[in-house]
């Protein structure tokens, strides 16, 4: 049995090779919007938002996050470490009066009057009792524990892990600040080589070695090392900014005062420079919005909270994706699940899947101004659009578009005739070979086993004055005559130069006839493509110039607001596409909802005029008169009840011997296919 393998079902719950989403139901989605009149960028983004087959989306992933970032506000007091050694103080300065009132002499008394004159402010009155002589051993230790503190939260919040790690006033914790200390002086000469664009990754191994204990967040590169750094003095930077000025003076002078240490502070400072440069791009001046309420947090407490904020927002931002050039992968999905859980990293990194998968799939292709669709697409949203329209055409207008002359391009009809001299068209070998055993079975000769077929295509005279007895052929084939050959008929299809010019002012957007428009043109499009893939089809489109468009230019084009309905310039790059198709039936097709307001001077330039104006007019029924002499049936579907359209149209319809019709505009896709295969098939 060994190499040998079996294949069975998978009854162990969904497959686990299924892709997370249907890439074309999701394109049905998308296409369900464009068709609307929505944009790719716009469509896409609201079904990443949604979400599909029961999965989250980015709407609701971006709600847990604010949500998170909300409770964050509310979780303390930024500014807590002044209330909290406001509160060692008075404590400290308690303790010591209660003792000087215990004692008499001298010293005590200018100890009450030293006590006295201490500033109001916290810091000022901490730097004051810096060289004060203590009475209280209490109150001296209560003294001594806020410059611990302060010390401990300084380089905490820098350190994230670091801040139990230096509690205490034992030996221990002075081995541990001594072990912060040569970490820095490592650190700082790693930071240095790395920005002088040095090989840092055997340095940077070591240091981890060495002082890896001391980042709980064990950083797997150099690089994650310098942004985990740079985000906690972000952070920091951001929480002094939160703070009013009088509370970021005061806890400015305690955090100086708290690295006494000249070591300490230099390697700080140095630090400090070293993030700065090395990620400058970060938001270090934002304040932060502080809810109601909450315990009063420490500096390095404070600066986490912060962090957590900073990351909140980046990932609020990201899942948001309304900046430009924003893209899934963007969105920081370790970070995220850090926040939200698995869960929601697996329902990302599918989300990213699906837009990979339009892309790799050739659905959506990526430009510098983001997602685009692709021909592949549009190709699949016309499908779309024509079965909707052929939904409600009736049976018998479908495919009704035939001509029986024969010629190029021709299409089988099933029958058959006798092969004549000079015909052009395709051999029916089944019927000519059935004709040569048929006329030997009548002659009775026994067919031979092998049947072969001679020259495909004889000469006048080849075996027409042969014997009978020799139509075998000595191989033990069958040897044609020409009596035996039958040829296909077929029927040739009528091709057709097509223009279908489309109303794109802004008007035909707010009366809810963009998407309709644009479903129409998308279908016309595909049924040219897939069914008569002969004729040549262009739409143009006109506001205040008319421009050519390609189908994909079609689905992902907006609104403009632009005044103007330029149909004399629609109607002039028509009759140069009919011109570069003179053997085709002409078919000309106008959608619009408003008379024509614009034209082309002399000098090319498009006017605009409301009302028409006269020349407006003579220019645009000059351009009527130019398709009708190319012997082209023009005709218009209006849209809306505009009076002065609907004279112009009629009027045009009669000088052009045109149609004009008022369709519904639920229907308009109904009525611009049925006459398209109406009037390419030559009948006026």
């Amino acid at each position: 049995m060994h190499g040998r393998f079996r294949y069975t079902p998978w009854h162990g719950g969904p497959d686990p090779l299924a892709p997370p989403f249907d890439v074309r139901s999701a394109l049905d989605e998308v296409g369900q919007d464009v068709l609307a009149g929505g944009s790719l960028r716009e469509a896409l983004r609201e079904l990443l938002r949604r979400g599909m087959d029961g999965r989250r989306g980015l709407d609701d992933l971006a709600e847990r996050v604010r949500r998170l970032r909300e409770a964050a506000r509310r979780r303390g007091d930024l500014g807590g470490t002044l209330d909290q050694v406001r509160a060692m103080l008075d404590q400290a300065l308690a303790e010591e009066g209660d003792t000087l009132a215990g004692e008499s002499g001298d010293d005590a008394r200018l100890a009450e009057m030293d006590l006295a004159t201490i500033p109001d402010d916290v810091a000022g009155a901490v730097r004051a009792l810096g060289d004060y002589e203590w009475h209280s051993p209490e109150a001296k230790e209560t003294y001594e524990q806020i410059q611990q503190m302060l010390q401990r939260e300084v380089v905490g919040a820098q350190f994230e892990g670091l801040t139990q790690a230096l509690s205490g006033n034992d030996p221990q914790s002075r081995q541990a600040m001594q072990a912060v200390k040569d970490m820095l002086a490592d650190l700082n000469q790693l930071l240095a080589a790395h920005a002088r664009g040095e090989d840092t990754e055997d340095q940077f191994r070591d240091f981890m070695d060495k002082h890896g204990d001391l980042f709980p967040e064990q950083p797997e590169s150099i690089v994650e090392l310098i942004d985990a750094l740079a985000r906690r003095q972000a952070a920091a930077d951001r929480l002094m900014a939160s703070l009013t000025p009088e509370q970021r003076e005061q806890l400015g002078q305690l955090m100086s005062d708290a690295l006494g240490d000249p070591d300490l502070a230099s390697q700080m400072a140095q630090l400090s420079d070293n993030l700065r440069a090395l990620r400058p791009g970060l938001d270090r001046r934002s304040p932060v919005q502080q809810g109601q309420g909450g315990e009063p947090m420490g500096y390095g407490d404070a600066v986490g909270a912060v962090a957590e904020l900073a990351d909140l927002e980046q990932l609020g931002e990201q899942l948001g994706q309304s900046y430009f050039g924003a893209t899934l992968d963007d969105v920081d999905v370790e970070r995220l699940e850090q926040y939200l859980g698995a869960d929601a990293a697996r329902d990302m990194e599918a989300l990213r899947q699906l837009e990979r998968e339009l892309e790799r799939q050739g659905y959506v292709s990526r430009g510098d101004d983001g997602l685009r669709l692709t021909p592949r697409a549009v190709r699949r949203l016309g499908e779309t659009a024509l079965k909707r329209v052929f939904e409600r055409v009736e049976a018998a207008g479908r495919g009704d578009h035939d001509d029986r002359a024969a010629g190029q391009a021709d299409e089988l009809t099933g029958l058959s005739r006798q092969w004549e001299f000079g015909d052009e068209l395709p051999i029916d070998t089944v019927r000519t070979v059935s004709n040569a055993l048929q006329r030997n079975a009548r002659a009775g000769r026994r067919a031979p086993s092998t049947v072969g077929v001679g020259d495909p295509a004889p000469s006048r005279g080849h075996g027409a004055t042969r014997a009978a007895d020799t139509a075998y052929h000595p191989s033990g084939g069958v040897e044609l005559l020409v009596e035996d050959f039958e040829v296909a008929e077929t029927e040739r299809r009528a091709v057709a130069a097509v223009a279908l010019c489309v109303d794109m002012s802004f008007s035909m957007m707010q009366e809810g006839r963009w998407g309709p428009m644009k479903q129409t043109a998308l279908a016309l499009s595909h049924l040219v493509q897939t069914r008569f893939r002969h004729d040549a089809l262009q739409i143009i489109g006109f506001n205040l110039a008319a421009r050519r468009l390609t189908p994909v230019e079609l689905a992902e084009a907006d609104p403009e607001w632009v005044q103007g309905t330029n149909l004399q310039h629609a109607l002039m790059l028509a009759s140069r596409h009919l011109r570069r198709h003179p053997d085709a039936e002409p078919v000309v097709l106008v959608v619009t909802d408003g008379e024509p307001t614009a034209h082309l001077e002399s000098d090319s330039r498009p006017t605009f005029h409301w009302p028409a104006t006269q020349q407006t007019v003579r220019a645009t029924v000059a351009q009527v008169d130019e398709l009708r002499r190319s012997g082209a049936q023009l005709n218009v579907f209006m849209l809306g009840d505009d009076p002065g359209l609907a004279r112009f149209v009629d009027a045009v319809a009669r000088r052009a011997g045109g149609r004009v019709f008022t369709p519904d505009i639920a229907r308009l896709g109904e009525y611009v296919v049925a006459d398209y295969l109406r009037t390419r098939r030559g009948r006026r």
